[in-house]
């Protein structure tokens, strides 16, 4: 047996926090760390397998004998094996050998590597993180001013692997090409942040990132941890945040990963009903035990603490709540009240939420839940789970079902368009049409665009200006921003030989446009999430298929007025009633030429408003409306009201008072959902 030493990085209090669940920063102790002990250079090994019969670290450096390198239990009960090995260092590849108590031999990488051999390989690799010289300190210092839900959120979502792919499309970029050429790309493109699919490591590239084994590394795929950081450095310095998906809703049964670690089930519930995900073949975390729960917030905390996260975005929500999520009756265990609901997962995700605010409250947590699940980003005070914004999945179904629809027939689908703002206020939503909307042979976003080529490029730009507009922050999936014509594939590239083409080259010329629009106005994100943001101007036409809206920020003499037209019918002379009186000027139109329209349905002059009452308004104007286009109109100069002729003339004679005629009209509600 060799020789490693007794040594330990855990404190009795270390111990006590881990035991109750709150110790949050698991990463400074659990995993392998490079250190000197007694001036002897090595490495020192800790990991959890309370189960365990004996463990002991393999590797290269002991060609791989489990009887080579045994880590001692700790006395204390806590289920942890450590030790420290001399003479091996950074860079040096290893597992853990696992006597299970029913006799098997089992060979697992350390749930707490900061880095693995690349896939298909799986051994964990020792390293240190502590050396990187960040340099977007400018970026931190101003990120609490830049963060809160007051401030313009347009977020473009990459999986890493095929954003762009060379030599023939059989490599991806690595970390360091993706921060020349892709944080270039998204900061000419306008958006606030970037947001990537899974970069922890995972062993299947077609699981797009979401079947995870290395929680605390980032895919070797593509570079080092190093590497990694200079990526996010690089998008820091150019003003833009970052944001990961993080995946506690389920992790895979790879022999070398969290499950039947020590021989049992340590991560995951035993019994499938609870532990076994039916749609995705994964086990699920047993949120209930108290050093699981410190593990995924341990590692929540690891990213925003050592590479400077911006934020997170929380996958599957909806599967973690509910106890019969995607299960037939028997196929699950109702809670201790005999309901449905995951009181377990529930109390996780609140504690989740609570602690990044308290340590990091200049991020912001994002949930992927798609359920009426009540208060999902309103704060734990208040019943709560405490996220900061939540996917508006509702809204992307509804509007993309109407998108289809041919123009003539939308006005039978009206409620389709209109419905999101019954609900719009009830949660912080952020509008995804994300990387689930382009798989799964639902095709390219072009493909839900109805009619010839000019219309759907319009139908597209419509889509986008609405998108835009509409309360909420919002959402994009590389390759929507300029059109990508065929369905995302995990093994292939974006086209970007489209973007050569005008239509495209419009496309995404008005995506630039829209997020350079929406930053710098108040009046789309200060109150982007408040009802007082809002006003509908008229939502009930369908007869022509056009709605029309106000947009508010702190300013309210400082409105913005937003018309869409969902046919590919021009209106001139469309009237609408507007909230002030003034001189009003067009400020984005879809159907500009400069982003592929026809450039024929301009409102080039000042539209001036009159005294004429009109949806319910003092004030209106006529305006011309673009086929399949949205315009957005901007107070230039408000002007008060001018004396009516009335008013100028002498008081006329009264006369006899005549009861006007009444008659009552029925309103259209809206059809529930």
């Amino acid at each position: 047996m060799a020789n490693v030493l007794t040594h330990s990085l855990f404190t009795e209090f270390d111990i006590h926090l881990f035991r109750s669940g709150t110790h949050f920063k698991l990463y400074e102790k659990l995993g392998s760390h490079p250190i000197e002990v007694d001036g002897q250079a090595g490495t020192y090994f800790a990991v959890w397998a309370p189960n365990a019969q004996a463990v002991s670290v393999i590797g290269n450096f002991n060609y791989w004998n489990r009887d080579s390198h045994a880590l001692m239990p700790r006395w204390d009960g806590s289920g942890i094996w450590e030790g420290f090995v001399p003479g091996i260092g950074k860079g040096e590849l290893y597992k853990y050998h696992i006597h299970a108590k029913d006799g098997r031999h089992l060979e697992k990488g350390d749930p707490f590597a900061l880095l693995w051999e690349i896939p298909p390989n799986t051994a964990s690799v020792v390293w240190d993180i502590s050396d990187y010289a960040w340099q977007d300190k400018s970026w931190m210092d101003k990120r609490k001013d830049i963060s809160g839900l007051d401030k313009p959120y347009s977020v473009y979502e990459v999986h890493m692997g095929t954003w762009k792919k060379t030599h023939g499309g059989l490599r991806s970029l690595s970390y360091k090409e993706m921060a020349d050429e892709m944080v270039s790309y998204v900061k000419e493109m306008g958006f606030t942040h970037v947001e990537f699919l899974p970069v922890m490591e995972h062993p299947y590239f077609p699981s797009w990132g979401y079947q995870i084994t290395g929680y605390f590394a980032p895919t070797s795929r593509y570079g080092t941890p190093q590497e990694f950081m200079h990526l996010v450095d690089a998008f820091h310095q150019a003003g833009i945040g970052v944001i990961l998906d993080w995946v506690p809703s389920h992790f895979p049964t790879d022999a070398h990963g969290l499950a039947d670690f020590d021989g049992t089930h340590l991560y995951d519930h035993a019994d499938p009903r609870k532990g076994f995900h039916p749609d995705w073949k994964s086990a699920i975390f047993n949120y209930g035990r108290h050093e699981v729960k410190a593990f995924l917030i341990s590692n929540a905390l690891f990213w925003l603490d050592r590479y400077h996260i911006d934020g997170l975005r929380v996958d599957a929500v909806a599967s973690m709540l509910y106890l019969d999520y995607s299960r037939e009756e028997g196929e699950w265990i109702p809670n201790i009240h005999g309901g449905n609901e995951n009181l377990e997962a529930i109390a996780f995700l609140k504690e989740f939420n609570e602690t990044v605010y308290k340590e990091f409250p200049d991020t912001i947590t994002i949930a992927e839940e798609s359920t009426a699940w009540t208060g999902v980003s309103r704060p734990t005070f208040d019943g709560g789970l405490g996220f900061g914004q939540k996917w508006m999945m509702g809204w992307m179904h509804d509007t993309l079902s109407y998108f289809k629809n041919d123009p003539i027939h939308r006005q039978y689908h009206h409620g389709e368009i209109t419905f999101s703002l019954v609900y719009a206020f009830s949660e912080n939503f952020m509008l995804p049409l994300s990387h689930d909307e382009v798989v799964h042979g639902k095709g390219p976003i072009m493909d839900r665009m109805p009619g010839d080529e000019w219309q759907r490029f319009a139908n597209l730009r419509l889509l986008y200006g609405y998108m835009f507009t509409h309360p909420g922050t919002q959402l994009l999936f590389m390759g929507d921003e300029f059109g990508q014509t065929s369905e995302w594939n995990i093994e292939r590239g974006l086209e970007w030989w489209l973007t050569e083409h005008d239509f495209h080259k419009g496309v995404q010329a008005w995506i630039k446009a829209l997020n350079g629009y929406y930053r710098n106005a108040p009046a789309l994100h200060q109150k982007q999430f408040s009802p007082e943001g809002f006003q509908w101007i008229d939502h009930n036409d369908n007869q022509n298929s056009t709605i029309s809206y106000l947009r508010y920020g702190e300013d309210k003499d400082q409105p913005l007025a937003v018309i869409c037209n969902f046919t590919p019918v021009a209106r001139p002379g469309y009237k609408i009633g507007l909230p002030l009186h003034g001189n009003w000027k067009e400020v984005l139109n879809s159907d500009a030429k400069a982003y592929g329209g026809s450039g024929d349905h301009h409102n080039t002059k000042i539209i001036k408003t009159t005294q004429e009452t009109y949806h319910g308004r003092p004030y209106s104007a006529e305006v011309t409306l673009p086929p399949l286009g949205i315009i957005v109109l901007e107070l230039d100069k408000a002007i008060a009201p001018t004396a009516t002729k009335t008013a100028a003339k002498k008081k006329a004679p009264a006369k006899a008072a005549v009861k006007p005629k009444t008659t009552k009209k029925a309103t259209k509600k809206e059809k529930a959902k």
